[in-house]
């Protein structure tokens, strides 16, 4: 069971298999994740869910939730292992559950978590694919150097540390003979990739180097970057690269200044909007996505508009908003709070704005024709990532010509 980012995601797929070439069986294993306390409020509601419905079940907890309150998952009756984020990626973890499970377990080896900031290393986990998907995430990077005051990520994942980029060509060469159209590269903080590594590679350079490598592949997409971190080979990649889709999601989190500050994000509500226009320059067809918070602590209403100005001013189509989740440890939860309501309503027009923003998009898609990767239950996606509904059978992992016939307010109809 999987709680949180694409990450988790990709991270939750190895463990599978790991956890089943150990012999595990009669076991959940739950990948939690730690961006709000909502977040970690539903894996403990859905772990004592699946053991009422089976009492007989393991319940193993793994992931961010895991690594930053070990001891909250330990003390729950129906978890019975808890596994930090610096094992779970290690076939032996998995190994040695079964044999504790095997020949009993005592509460002081119940928590299976050690020092994240002690990890040096991310490894590439060759995994061929993912189950029921039709592009492949390749892990490039994991953990984060900055400590934004509303984040706990960090705590959760370790400092930054990026997978070489051989291992990462090689790996993605072995994706597209295995059949893969698209490739995702996706992180904790992607834009930060090479910064530990020999030389200092950036990720417009790997970007690059992959596509320079791999001719064959014929789709390369990033997950979500940090503006502030785009280096000019990742924007000439944007700009000359056609195989990198026209797509990307940022790391904006607000469009007020003052909030900015407070949240310690190291970019500008003017730097966003600049370099938003800079890209769309070099990418006349780009899209864009933003991750946005609503409701951070001493925000205003004049700073909630500011944000919701930012769609606009930065030409946002794909929002993903969050209301302010106050986590503890973090600077933010010492700030003056906002009552919940108001930073639910905040949240509530934020979403509008967004919903505003895609409803243009996909009107202005409509008549154009569409390279779609055809996906499963009928649905497809653009190169702008745009989900578009199929009007007859295709081969999920295809890549097909369609004509954008319509659209229902959330997708694109094909004709």
């Amino acid at each position: 069971m999987t709680f949180g980012c694409r990450l988790n995601t990709l991270e939750s797929e190895q463990i599978r298999r790991a956890a089943t070439d150990a012999g595990l069986t009669r076991t959940v294993i739950v990948n939690s994740c730690a961006v709000t306390a909502e977040a970690v409020r539903q894996a403990r509601q859905n772990i004592r869910r699946l053991k009422r419905a089976d009492p007989g079940l393991k319940v193993i907890v793994t992931g961010c939730a895991a690594q930053t309150e070990p001891a909250t998952f330990a003390a729950m009756a129906e978890v019975d292992r808890v596994v930090g984020n610096g094992a779970k990626g290690a076939p032996e973890t998995w190994a040695k559950a079964r044999a504790a499970f095997d020949f009993g377990i005592s509460a002081e080896e119940k928590i299976v978590v050690d020092d994240i900031f002690a990890v040096r290393e991310t490894a590439l986990h060759m995994v061929d694919g993912m189950d029921g998907r039709t592009r492949a995430f390749v892990q490039v990077q994991n953990g984060c150097d900055h400590r934004c005051t509303f984040c706990i990520i960090p705590y959760g994942r370790g400092n930054s540390r990026s997978v070489p980029m051989g291992e990462v060509i090689s790996h993605i060469r072995a994706l597209v003979e295995a059949g893969q159209s698209e490739v995702v590269l996706t992180g904790v903080d992607l834009t930060s990739y090479g910064g530990d590594l020999p030389g200092a590679p950036t990720l417009g350079r790997l970007v690059r180097t992959i596509l320079k490598q791999v001719p064959e592949l014929r789709r390369l997409r990033l997950s979500s970057i940090d503006s502030v971190e785009a280096d000019a080979d990742l924007l000439r990649a944007l700009a000359e690269e056609e195989r990198l889709m026209p797509h990307l999601h940022l790391s904006l989190q607000s469009g007020d200044d003052m909030i900015l500050k407070r949240m310690k994000r190291r970019h500008s509500r003017a730097q966003a909007i600049a370099l938003t226009g800079e890209m769309r320059r070099l990418r006349p067809d780009l899209v864009l996505g933003a991750d946005l918070i609503a409701g951070f602590p001493t925000e205003t209403e004049a700073m909630a508009r500011n944000s919701r100005a930012i769609v606009e001013d930065c030409g946002l189509t794909f929002l993903h908003v969050f209301p302010y989740s106050a986590r503890a440890g973090t600077p933010a939860a010492r700030m003056p709070q906002l009552p919940g309501p108001l930073v639910s309503a905040r949240a509530q027009r934020l979403r509008e704005a967004g919903e505003a923003a895609l409803r243009r998009h996909l009107s202005q898609q409509v008549g154009t024709w569409r390279p779609v990767l055809v996906e499963r239950g009928g649905i497809g996606r653009t190169p702008h990532f745009t989900p578009v509904r199929l009007r007859r059978p295709a081969q999920p992992g295809a890549v097909i010509d369609l004509r954008i016939a319509g659209h229902d307010g959330a997708r694109l109809v094909a004709a």
